[in-house]
């Protein structure tokens, strides 16, 4: 930070202070969300001299597309999926019905965590938070009528990140579409639930080989598919600031990128394909140069660091989502204003991909209609605001320009400590993202509690006379979990037990070595074996990872 100017300290004296004690500030910490400090005013003499930066080159603070949203919209997505594979592709092709472009897949914990619809922790989970996949039935009828060829597809899965693009592949192949025009990304970020979120199953170095074996299957395979999403947003949700959820994301970005290369990847073969997923919190402006400083640092670090020489292995692609964690369940309706907020913070930092949650989520999956809402959400921000026909139009302002600085401070120092530590991988053993987490939290939440952050309609705003009416809210077939429960015995009936067999096997022969896992665990998919199935056939030779209590 420079010295004060003499037209700072004048302006100071003569008019900023006898306006103060006139007009007494109001009562707050003037923090951002994150508990950065905001000055009254941000002016050029701070950041000094700096060479001109523009949209579509290097560093990509502006943006990573000379003509960003003139030339293309973002991919507007909502995240979707519960009960049934049919009830969740009733959902698709409604959404699709009303203009959204790119689809994006929520499963349910027993899908994420490896197990069938007839294991014996399924009571009460099937359908719940997301939709229940077990087979190449599931996938068929999760995307029928749906053209795979021509729309995007996200699913958010980690741990089973493999099985479910093989289950996708395999389908896709059987309606006649080649694999090489598959569009879509899978998440496939396993660091993330070790720090943050906890649907892992086996141990991080286990777990770090089905991450590669993916990133290497998809560069020969599927061209045009992101084999990994690498993701801030939990990380974010668990509590951490916005320079933590930045630092944090990119630090696992880079271990990702580590082990590529010690696979034997060159740098420039795979790293274009990379893509990032951030949440996008309240403090409007924060969030916008948070995108911004993440662009900035991902550019260097994979220049410097990693000696990428491709302009495209340099940019930061990203997908935004509103923040589950601000929706209240008291004056839900409040949620409407809240995401309207964060997703023109979004689309102001330079979001390829962006969903807006319903109003409803904090107290149920959301209805169709609310999904509706949330989406148009989105389109009326992108014909209506005139936000899309300007590249970075906030980029300029001295506040902006200062806070993005301060992000890309703050996280390169925590980088420098996991660097110190060995790497993303070590720290994640070693409990420190988990324990900077939770401490972040802990002072956000004595924020909330002691009322210097005012949550509207929770501890400030309360009309406990007129409130608001609770929506109507989507509700689950209680008899979901037996119809899946006879659905999977039946398909397991059907099939060639005898080649499905044979299939695991070899999975568990090639998991006990050093082979690229995916070919394996498509012949299993193709053979009729049922995710569960292949999750345990690894997991016999892998093992389970037990979390640590993190002191």
């Amino acid at each position: 930070m420079s010295t004060e100017s003499k037209d700072y300290q004048r302006w100071s004296r003569e008019t900023y202070e006898p306006a103060a004690r006139k007009q007494p500030e109001r009562k707050s910490l003037f923090l951002t969300g994150s508990g950065i400090p905001v000055d009254p005013i941000y002016r050029p003499d701070e950041r000094g001299a700096s060479e001109a930066e523009f949209p579509g080159e290097h560093p990509f603070t502006r943006g990573i597309y000379p003509t960003m949203y003139r030339g293309r919209l973002w991919t507007m997505r909502q995240y979707a999926g519960y009960a049934s594979a049919g009830e969740s592709n009733e959902r698709y092709r409604y959404l699709l019905s009303r203009g959204q472009t790119g689809l994006s897949v929520a499963f349910d914990l027993l899908t994420q965590m490896g197990y069938d619809a007839d294991h014996e922790l399924a009571e009460g989970e099937v359908g719940r938070v997301g939709v229940s996949i077990s087979s190449t039935q599931d996938m068929a009828e999760l995307f029928d009528h749906i053209p795979v060829d021509r729309v995007s597809t996200s699913m958010t899965i980690n741990s089973t990140a493999p099985i479910l693009l093989a289950l996708y592949v395999a389908n896709a192949k059987a309606a006649g579409v080649r694999p090489e025009r598959l569009r879509g990304t899978v998440q496939n970020d396993i660091l993330k639930e070790y720090i943050a979120r906890g649907t892992y199953i086996y141990p991080p170095s286990a777990s770090m080989r089905l991450v590669v074996d993916l990133i290497e299957y998809c560069r020969w395979e599927l061209p045009r598919w992101n084999p990994i999403s690498i993701s801030g947003y939990h990380i974010r949700e668990a509590g951490a600031t916005a320079a933590q959820e930045l630092a944090f994301t990119l630090a696992n970005g880079i271990a990702y990128t580590e082990a590529a290369l010690s696979r034997g990847l060159k740098v420039d073969e795979f790293a274009s394909r990379l893509s990032f997923f951030f949440n996008v919190h309240n403090d409007f402006f924060e969030e916008i140069a948070k995108f911004r400083a993440a662009r900035r640092l991902w550019a260097r670090i994979m220049r410097d660091r990693f000696k990428a020489q491709e302009s495209g292995s340099t940019r930061l692609r990203f997908h935004a989502q509103t923040a589950g964690s601000s929706l209240t369940a008291q004056q839900p309706y409040n949620n409407i204003v809240r995401t309207t907020i964060q997703a023109m913070a979004a689309v102001l930092g330079g979001a390829q991909s962006l969903h807006t949650n319903a109003l409803d989520e904090a107290l149920a999956l959301p209805t169709a209609e609310s999904a509706e809402l949330a989406l148009r959400t989105q389109q009326v921000i992108a014909y209506e605001s005139g936000l899309a026909n300007v590249i970075d139009p906030a980029g300029g302002s001295y506040f902006l320009e200062s806070l993005t600085d301060r992000l890309e401070e703050e996280a390169t120092a925590y980088l420098e400590r996991v660097d110190d530590i060995g790497g993303a991988v070590q720290a994640v053993e070693a409990g420190y993202f988990q324990r900077e987490i939770s401490e972040s939290a802990y002072v956000q939440q004595l924020r909330t509690e002691s009322e210097e952050q005012i949550i509207v309609g929770v501890n400030d705003f309360i009309d406990e006379s007129q409130g608001q009416s609770a929506p109507n809210l989507l509700s689950i077939d209680d008899d979901l979990h037996q119809r899946q429960l006879e659905r999977i015995r039946a398909w397991r009936q059907a099939r060639d037990s005898s080649r499905a067999e044979a299939a695991l096997s070899h999975l568990a022969e090639a998991a006990a070595g050093s082979a690229n896992l995916m070919p394996f665990i498509l012949a299993a998919v193709e053979a009729g074996c049922t995710l569960g199935e292949i999750a345990d056939a690894m997991r016999e030779i892998f093992g389970e990872h037990q979390g640590a209590n993190v002191v």
